[in-house]
């Protein structure tokens, strides 16, 4: 728990472990872990990262206790969940 009380979880991004309040979407602990150039490369080979923040524009796709493709803004961060992203598992 931290200071106000809130139930703490850890997760794995792409290979770091990452402790956030119960209730994060994994959206905001990539960000807490530092992954700030995005989460995969567009065609183009551009970065991309959550943009919309509500699932409509898709970008924020990783992958998620293997489920490819899982929206990051869209889910919860559970204890023991492993997300990886693409810049660390290219397919």
């Amino acid at each position: 728990m931290n200071e106000s009380g809130a139930a703490r979880v850890r997760v794995s991004i792409d290979g770091q472990a990452v402790e956030v309040d119960a209730g994060t979407t994994v959206a905001a602990a990539l960000v807490l872990a530092g992954a700030r150039s995005g989460t995969r490369v567009s065609v183009g080979g551009e970065p991309r990262a959550a943009l919309c923040g509500m699932g409509v524009c898709q970008e924020c796709r990783v992958t998620i206790d293997g489920r490819a493709h899982a929206l990051a803004c869209q889910t919860l961060c559970r204890d023991g969940q492993t997300v990886r992203t693409e810049k660390a598992d290219p397919r």
